[in-house]
């Protein structure tokens, strides 16, 4: 776990992992909390189309993929907890930036074990967040390959994140 506060790292031009531009790459949170034995996950709606999705968006000066995906989460959707620094996995999809059309886009995603949901976020009004189940959140999730990372979460793992 990191606090990404203490530790922001600016980010190079290209990802040595897949050498695509940061330009198309974005960082995705999933945030999750355990209730019993049943893991959790938070799910947003996207602005314009209501998909259900996971908090993400593009890489931030001064903050590597683990401190983008916290802010992310705190953005859409409130987030306060702890971020881990080590992925969880990738997805990709397309994304319609305007006239531009579809770009192809790959999300590193970081596992945040949440702690509290804020009532006010700057995302408030504009977004719809809930909690499922991680196979119903598989089953609704608006990306095809975000579902199949959803799938293969390693709740094992997971908890024993947890603190």
């Amino acid at each position: 776990m990191v606090d990404v506060s203490m530790n922001p790292q600016p980010q190079p031009e290209f990802s040595i992992e897949t050498g695509l531009a940061t330009s198309h790459m974005q960082y995705g949170a999933l945030c999750y909390r355990f209730k019993g034995e049943t893991l959790r996950v938070l799910m947003v709606t996207t602005r314009r189309t209501g998909r259900w999705i996971l908090p993400k968006g593009w890489p931030m000066k001064g903050r590597d993929g683990a401190g983008a995906a916290a802010r992310e989460a705190w953005e859409e959707a409130g987030v306060i907890g702890t971020v881990h620094a080590s992925s969880v996995g990738l997805f990709f999809y397309s994304k319609i930036l305007g006239k531009r059309g579809p770009v192809p886009c790959m999300v590193q995603v970081y596992p945040i074990h949440v702690s509290e949901l804020a009532d006010r976020y700057p995302e408030r009004g504009e977004r719809r967040r809930k909690w499922f189940s991680v196979a119903k959140a598989a089953k609704i999730a608006g990306e095809p390959d975000l579902a199949r990372l959803l799938g293969s979460v390693d709740l094992d793992h997971l908890r024993q994140m947890q603190f």
